[in-house]
């Protein structure tokens, strides 16, 4: 996977989540957005998923623009799969049917395609004998590994996760950290964005920081957690790392 922003600003209003922000990531199967809250990581991810358009600078993925019409955004996002922190499954659907349902009406297969594949996901997540359970009928963990079964189903070439584990506890963590392996198994490009120092170290082979809205630091996962090169990335690592 590669990826380019150059000069992206994103705006909301007055303020700036991102201020002239550049990043280029060549060759890696799995990269990690880490940084403070606020920082401008989740908004970085949201403008790779084609969620947001930047209010000045390109972002490419694997040497395409990423397209600011609305079809040209539209097509991409068929292409990808998007993991939310607060897994945005339809609540008055069973597990079965939330994976199903994106591949009949987005993806174009038939009701019984959308069955068979969404059965064969959920097996592979262990979750077959949750399938015809609700979301509050659920655990934090099981409903976020819905949350990627649903993203993997229609094979998508690259799958975006924002704060995958920021609400669950320790157990539940565990759970959808053997999800992601199960997608790196799977040969999938990543991009997390998370506060998580395990997640990022466990998961990813390289490691942005983003602060106030600037990339501070980019380079191989262990190398950045363990020896930060910028002040600003030795503060917020340290912070991370001593609490």
């Amino acid at each position: 996977m590669n990826l380019r922003f150059e000069n992206v600003t994103m705006r909301y209003g007055q303020q700036s989540a991102l201020d002239d922000f550049s990043l280029s990531v060549d060759k890696v199967r799995c990269v990690a957005l880490i940084g403070p809250s606020g920082g401008g990581k989740s908004t970085t991810l949201r403008l790779l998923a084609g969620l947001e358009i930047p209010s000045s600078g390109s972002i490419q993925i694997n040497g395409t623009e990423i397209g600011l019409s609305e079809p040209q955004r539209l097509a991409y996002r068929k292409r990808i799969g998007v993991v939310f922190q607060a897994f945005n499954l339809f609540p008055h659907f069973d597990a079965l049917t939330n994976v199903a349902l994106p591949l009949e009406k987005v993806h174009g297969y038939s009701l019984s395609a959308s069955i068979e594949k969404a059965e064969s996901i959920l097996d592979q997540f262990q979750l077959s004998e949750h399938r015809f359970k609700k979301p509050a009928e659920l655990s934090g963990g099981q409903n976020q590994r819905v949350a990627i079964a649903r993203a993997l189903a229609p094979d998508p070439d690259t799958i975006f996760l924002d704060e995958p584990t920021s609400a669950l506890d320790p157990e539940m963590t565990a759970e959808v950290l053997d999800a992601i392996e199960k997608l790196i198994e799977a040969q999938k490009d990543l991009v997390i964005a998370t506060h998580q120092m395990g997640l990022a170290r466990h998961a990813a082979d390289q490691i942005a920081i983003i602060a106030e809205g600037k990339l501070v630091e980019t380079g191989p996962a262990a190398q950045v957690i363990e020896n930060p090169q910028s002040p600003r990335s030795q503060k917020f690592l340290g912070a991370c790392l001593n609490f």
